[in-house]
């Protein structure tokens, strides 16, 4: 049941992009990013030859990679 919502998530979201800072967000890094992309595991594009132009990286690709969302402790405040 799980494996076939996540394949209906995710060919819903093949079709959408995710911008650079929300696709490094996901993933855990912009460096982590950019390892992808070079290694063909994510496809992006940028349309336009600017420097602030927009990243348009594949939001399915990005979602596969994405880090794990494990709980944050909080820590426990000292008594004085």
């Amino acid at each position: 049941m799980a494996e076939i919502l996540l394949d209906n998530i995710l060919r819903l979201f093949s079709t959408e992009t995710f911008g650079k800072d929300k696709s490094a967000y996901y993933v855990g890094g912009e460096k982590k990013l950019m390892n992808l992309i070079e290694a063909g595991k994510i496809e992006s594009d940028k349309p336009t030859n600017v420097q602030n132009g927009k990243w348009h990286c594949n939001a399915a690709q990005v979602l596969l990679h994405c880090r794990c969302a494990g709980r944050k402790v909080k820590s426990k405040k000292r008594k004085k």
